[in-house]
């Protein structure tokens, strides 16, 4: 058996076309038209690969995806049709690792999910447990844990990516564009708002709009760093 995906749709031709095209691709491919259907799924398999509606007739994908994120590492991406920036800002911030806009083209989905895999595989092959440490941040690479100043920091496990890239290379310059193909594995084809929400988010738990040992700016206007400022200490 393949590796799973589960695709939570609605639309009964969308979902026949997507799990024909994923079990073409040798994947083991699971089709839920509900919520409901996708809890049941759930309960019984343990997908690497999630694909979500974020509007489905039994409630909002958004949500479900802020539910599923306490029990599955899964790469969760949201497919939809929706145009305001915010909604999709809340998917990402709320556990989501990607979205892809309805319509979309087959070849699009499958290499969305083949970078997935191959994120997780890749991470699985890694060596046991290291931490990478700046000033008082501390990153667990094992568990993907975050402490920082003596505190426990929660981060999703994109925004976890992209602080370890950053706190490893600290004081390198890094464009969005190359944030984005470490961390997704994937072209970013001209939109990196998703990146520019993890930096956000980051900045945010980790309190930097005070005096704070780590700074996280933008440079040049297109470089993002991340410094650690000896003369500070974490308040």
């Amino acid at each position: 058996m393949g590796k799973t995906v589960l695709l939570v749709e609605d639309n009964e031709k969308l979902n026949e076309a997507n799990c024909r095209a994923l079990r073409l691709e040798g994947y083991d491919a699971l089709a839920a038209p509900s919520l409901r259907d996708a809890r049941e799924c759930l309960a019984k398999r343990r997908p690497e690969v999630i694909l979500l509606d974020a509007l489905l007739p039994d409630g909002n994908g958004i949500d479900f995806c802020g539910e599923i994120r306490r029990q599955t590492d899964a790469h969760i991406l949201f497919l939809t049709s929706l145009a305001e920036h915010k909604d999709r800002i809340r998917g990402l911030d709320i556990g989501g690792d990607d979205y892809i806009t309805k319509p979309y083209k087959l070849a699009e989905m499958l290499s969305r999910v083949r970078a997935a895999m191959r994120r997780r595989d890749m991470d699985a092959a890694k060596p046991p447990a290291r931490a990478v440490a700046l000033g008082s941040l501390t990153l667990d690479t094992f568990t993907g844990t975050a402490c920082f100043g003596g505190e426990d920091i929660p981060l999703k496990t994109k925004e976890f990516a992209v602080l370890r890239l950053l706190a490893e290379n600290a004081g390198r310059l890094f464009t969005a564009e190359e944030i984005y193909r470490t961390v997704w594995g994937l072209e970013p084809n001209g939109d990196t708002r998703t990146v520019k929400v993890h930096i956000s988010a980051l900045r945010k738990k980790l309190r930097m709009d005070t005096q704070c040992e780590l700074e996280l700016e933008m440079e040049q206007r297109k470089h993002y760093v991340l410094r650690h400022n000896v003369n500070l200490c974490n308040q």
